[in-house]
This record gives C-alpha cells, structure tokens and sequence, in this order.
C-alpha cells in the first residue's frame, strides 16, 4: 500500500510601506525633540546642527510643510520632551550654552508661545521622561552634577518638580516604558562608564523602584518600545560594539527572552510602533554610517531591511 502525506505551508507577508519626500525643515537639526501634537502637527524643537538652538517649527501632515512657531527661552540639545493631557509640551534639561540645563518650559499649542515653568533639582541631560497614569511626569537618571540616579515628578497643575525614590543604580542613554500597570519600566544605560544589563520599575503609587530581571546583553542608546501584548521589545545599542540583538520583557514574569536579530547593528536609531503591531526601526549609527530602517514582525520575531 501507499501512503501520501500532504504538507500545507503558511507565508506569512508583510506589507511594506514606501518611502516618499517631504518638505525640509527650516534648519538642519541634531539631537532635538519631536513632540505629536493634539491636532496631529508635531512640534519639532532646539538641536540645530552644529550646537544648541532656541528656535522650534511645526510639521502639517495634511500639507507636508514646515513652518516656524516661537523659540524656547533657552537653546538647548538632548533634551526631552513630553506631550500633557491638557495638550502643551514640556521640554526639560539638555544641554546649552551655558552647559547643562536644569531648566523646564512649556509649549502651547493654541498661542505657539512658550513659558517657563518650575526647574529641576538638578542639571540632566541624558535622561528619561515618562507620562505617568495620573498625569505626572516622571524624570529619571541621565547625566548632571556627575553621573544621577535620581528621579523627580512633574505636577503639570503646580508647575512644580518633587523629587521620588532613587533608581538601585546610575543610569543616562537608558530606555523607560510605560507598562499596561502603570509602573515605568528602565532598562540599560550607561553606568558611568559601561553599559548596564539592569532594569528595574518605578511604582507611582510608593514613589519606590525595585530591581527586576536583567537583560540578557548590557546596552545603551538602545530603543524600547511597549506592544499590543504588553511586552517590551528593546534593540540595539552599544556596549563597546555596535549591537544588532533584540529582546523582550514580559512584565507577568519579570524575565527577558531574546528575539530575531536586525539585519545591521546600530545606536541612537528610532522605534515606531505601527497599529499593525510591526514596530518600524529607523536610522542610527553603526561605525560613523548613518544607516536605512529595518521593520521587526513581533509574530514572526524576525526583521527585515526597507
């Protein structure tokens, strides 16, 4: 007798999306913020090529132009910037002229102006700033008076900064999500000299941080970016070579499991997250090159170049 077997495969296809111009900027700019406005402008601010800058321009995605809005107080680079409920900006830190910033400011969409709110208790540059479930926003580590483990809240009703509980260890260049719980989750960084592996999680109702699983390679300058499914996917960075690994943080477990490997290893890149779940990474660094984008499919746990 015979026996046939039949074997049914499954491709699995992403589309991808292309690439089109559009319209320049009204200044070259490096290490500025970019900030989604309520109306679906975004807010582009400091950064200008070549050093700190004040000024700050609108994108129209319904025009595909840039045009100019007011100029922040104070020029500044590596700072954040993070989008309020009440729809203004908060730009925090970085550095100047005058070196680094302690300093807060706050755009508003509605006038295109800028005032200046409640500075930090230190200088950062290198930090991370977190909206946090009850409107706060979360400041943590970065780069100052010497190397920071510190965190400090932003009341956007005060315009004042209070400082919370310590991170376990110094950190700046690090990632921090937000997870489905609420806790900010801060992964890797610079520990004053060499890349962590560390991660640990700030609880907004205690004000307290607790260590949890470590990543399985030390990074820094890596992104994070929080998925449907409530994981975390952090990819690239550097630790003395330029990384192309990726994982995953599963917040139910405390633990991280490795995912596939982009195509080409870069630092200071861009993740996105698609509403079709893909998270588009774009840009970098890898040995001086400035590199293209790479797409991860979370279901496949693969990537590939666009």
């Amino acid at each position: 007798s015979t026996t046939t077997s039949t074997t049914t495969s499954t491709t699995t296809t992403a589309t991808i999306q292309q690439w089109t111009t559009t319209g320049s900027m009204s200044i070259g700019r490096e290490f500025h913020t970019a900030s989604t406005l309520a109306n679906g402008s975004v807010l582009v601010a400091g950064g200008c090529y070549g050093g700190s800058c004040n000024s700050a321009e609108l994108y129209n995605p319904s025009t595909g132009t840039w045009t100019t809005t007011g100029n922040m107080s104070t020029a500044r680079e590596y700072q954040t910037a993070s989008t309020l409920a009440n729809g203004s900006v908060l730009v925090a830190g970085g550095v100047g002229s005058s070196g680094y910033l302690n300093s807060s400011e706050l755009y508003n969409p509605s006038t295109g102006t800028w005032t200046i709110t409640g500075n930090m208790s230190t200088t950062r540059l290198g930090h991370t700033a977190s909206i946090l479930a009850n409107g706060l926003v979360l400041v943590a580590g970065g780069y100052g008076s010497g190397c920071l483990n510190s965190a400090e809240l932003y009341n956007p009703s005060t315009g004042t900064w209070t400082t919370t509980g310590n991170m376990s260890v110094v950190r700046s260049y690090h990632t921090a999500s937000t997870l489905a719980n609420g806790s900010v989750l801060v992964a890797g960084g610079d520990g004053c000299g060499s890349a962590l592996s560390s991660a640990e999680l700030y609880n907004p109702s205690t004000g307290t941080w607790t260590t949890t699983g470590n990543m399985s390679v030390a990074r820094e300058e890596h992104t994070a970016s929080t998925l449907a499914n409530g994981l975390v996917l952090v990819v690239g960075g550097y630790n003395g070579a330029y990384l192309s690994s990726a994982e995953l943080y599963n917040p139910s477990t405390g633990t991280w499991t490795t995912t596939g490997n982009m195509s080409t290893a870069r630092e200071y890149h861009t993740a996105s997250t698609w509403a079709n779940g893909l998270v588009l990474v774009g840009g970098g660094v890898d040995i001086s090159i400035v590199l293209n984008c790479t797409i991860h499919q979370q279901a496949l746990g693969q990537s590939q170049e666009t």
